[in-house]
């Protein structure tokens, strides 16, 4: 039997792994899977593909990219999900802020460095047009260190999967004000490299097991209530985030998916031109 350790956000895009090993479904194949949360984020998870602590791990495109570009020893096995990520803009609750273009010269909270946190401030400061060079951030490990650096005046923003944080925003331990969507598919499944090279083809298949199990949740009629009450999110939210998210139900990639990110990262000066060469090679093969 082969044995994969797993990472992955402990939120409601990942349920259908959660489910697919829970139910079984990786018997078929012999595989044993080990999930691990990562409550760090993508900035956790590539560490841990860095050290070897986990095999596979399903973070943000953005995150994985940049990381694979700048050297990272992992690949880039298929797209997760392919619709965008809205990521929301929070600020403390008691603030005076109301709107982004006040956040400009003020500090980010960010779970890590390289994380989706700390590149969507980037992004949202590009579309914002101000000079991402001056950004400023505090580093603060996961969702509840960037509730706890709002709350305590080290920080004046915070971005985070709106749906997740929503449950803080009705608790007044944060306030919404507005969202910034990725202009690409959010997730996306690496491997570590070794891996990808000697497993590949029984990964796809670990994956097509799990995009198919997606399929049946988005078409299980309790599925909003299954999602409520496992992520203690509001029923309401969860099926507004339904229509939202599709996964990847036909197992299909296209390159073209990730120009945007690319390019991202290159306007915003996260990735040189000399790591951005051969991209496809790089993230795919």
């Amino acid at each position: 039997m082969k044995r994969f350790k797993i990472g992955g956000v402990p939120e409601h895009f990942n349920l259908p792994w959660r489910l697919a090993i829970e139910e079984g479904k990786m018997k078929e194949l012999d595989v044993e899977l080990h999930w691990s949360d990562m409550t760090g984020g993508t900035g956790q998870m590539i560490k841990g593909l860095q050290t070897g602590t986990i095999d596979i791990a399903v973070l943000l495109t953005e995150g994985i990219t940049k990381s694979i570009l700048e050297g990272l020893d992992a690949k880039i096995l298929t797209v997760f999900v392919t619709t965008p990520l809205h990521w929301g803009i929070h600020v403390p609750y008691h603030s005076e802020i109301t709107r982004v273009d006040q956040l400009k010269d003020k500090t980010f909270a960010i779970s890590r460095e390289g994380s989706g946190s700390h590149l969507m401030a980037y992004v949202k400061a590009y579309q914002e047009g101000w000079e991402t060079e001056k950004l400023k951030f505090n580093v603060v490990g996961d969702v509840y260190g960037g509730l706890w650096a709002l709350q305590n005046d080290q920080a004046q923003a915070f971005l985070w999967e709106k749906y997740t944080t929503f449950p803080f925003t009705e608790q007044k331990k944060c306030r919404y004000i507005d969202e910034v969507v990725t202009p690409w598919p959010c997730f996306v499944i690496a491997v570590r490299k070794d891996l990808f090279y000697s497993e590949k083809e029984l990964l796809q298949k670990v994956s097509k097991i799990v995009n198919k199990r997606a399929l049946e949740l988005k078409n299980d009629s309790h599925a909003p209530e299954i999602i409520s009450w496992r992520y203690n999110l509001r029923l309401s939210q969860v099926q507004n985030w339904l229509i939202e998210t599709n996964w990847n139900y036909d197992n299909k990639s296209d390159l073209k998916d990730y120009i945007p990110v690319i390019d991202y990262l290159l306007k915003l000066k996260l990735v040189t031109k000399e790591e951005a060469e051969n991209w496809q090679e790089k993230l795919f093969s």
